[in-house]
């Protein structure tokens, strides 16, 4: 009966020592991995993030930059990392889905190497044009295309990217005939697209959002089901007729498979908060990015799902692969 007590109160001891320990989470900083390099829009992105979580959990998020491979390079050391909550990734498209179907050998999975956290939001898709080219719609692009087929090009920052796909995608479901051009980079395209060099580019509103204004690229659509909070006054690719086309390059942070539930819920609740912030809201729709539909762990674990099936077909379209 002794024994039966003792071990009755040892359970409960353990049971509140464990309870304890998750309610200490985080006592220590949490490294936040980045999978490119510093200075582009995913890594500030990251840290307007990061300096709002440290406020609300009261321990340090710290940027770390892991690039290379696209991104995988970065998801893989999470995917392999300690599942203890103190390593996560801010995660996009590409290393989230894009690139499962793109590169040839790639060491992880993102349906199931990772613990979803939470869907931040998406920067939608916009396709732009050279002003001197003679539509001013998706219809009128279309009609030029098919009374000239294979005369109109499309800039892209590289092959299977996702500039690239938009492309692809594109003349799969309008049937054009748009020839790709691939550059190292964004700035690159977007450099010979201002120079009337190329016809045209898919790229992110941020980007195309300053030459639109001004009037040295002319927008046709956004390249997503919804218009665009930033640029509202353009209509999207799908109203213009081609039903289902949806480009964006979406945000997702991800924690190692494994990492317990308990620590999942508290980097949730404390990313929702973040985003919440009015700092965060500010920053973000300055960038162009669209919040989020739904921010449970589990809305991201089937939005990657889809995700991945959705560019699989495309990237086999495009005939590329990448070592």
């Amino acid at each position: 009966m002794l024994l039966a007590l003792v071990a009755a109160g040892m359970g409960q001891w353990m049971g509140a020592s464990v309870a304890s320990a998750a309610e200490k989470f985080p006592d220590r900083p949490i490294m936040f991995t980045v999978p490119f390099p510093p200075g582009g829009p995913t890594d500030a992105m990251a840290r307007i993030l990061a300096t709002a979580m440290t406020q609300e959990l009261g321990q340090s998020v710290i940027v770390e930059n892991k690039a290379g491979a696209g991104g995988n390079i970065g998801a893989e050391y999470v995917a392999r990392a300690k599942p203890d909550g103190y390593t996560i990734m801010f995660g996009t498209s590409g290393p989230l889905a894009i690139n499962q179907s793109l590169y040839k050998a790639i060491k992880y999975d993102p349906r199931t190497s990772f613990a979803p956290i939470i869907y931040v939001g998406y920067l939608p898709n916009i396709l732009v044009v050279k002003p001197d080219l003679p539509v001013k719609n998706v219809q009128e692009l279309i009609a030029l295309d098919k009374a000239q087929p294979g005369k109109l090009n499309f800039a892209s920052s590289g092959n299977g990217a996702s500039s690239h796909l938009a492309g692809v995608m594109f003349n799969g479901v309008a049937g054009t005939h748009l020839q790709h051009i691939p550059y190292k980079g964004t700035g690159p395209a977007l450099n010979d697209l201002l120079a009337g060099q190329v016809d045209m580019t898919f790229t992110d509103i941020l980007t195309a959002m300053p030459y639109i204004k001004t009037g040295k690229v002319k927008a046709l659509g956004v390249a997503t089901a919804k218009k665009s909070s930033a640029m509202p006054e353009i209509p999207t690719v799908a109203e213009q007729g081609l039903k289902g086309y949806d480009v964006s390059v979406f945000f997702g942070v991800v924690a190692p498979k494994g990492t317990p539930q308990d620590r999942i819920q508290v980097l949730n609740q404390a990313f929702s908060k973040a985003l919440d912030s009015d700092a965060v809201k500010k920053a973000f729709a300055a960038q162009g990015l669209e919040a989020s539909p739904d921010r449970s762990p589990a809305y991201l674990a089937g939005f990657i799902k889809t995700e991945v099936d959705k560019w699989k077909s495309v990237v086999q379209q495009s005939g590329v692969t990448l070592d």
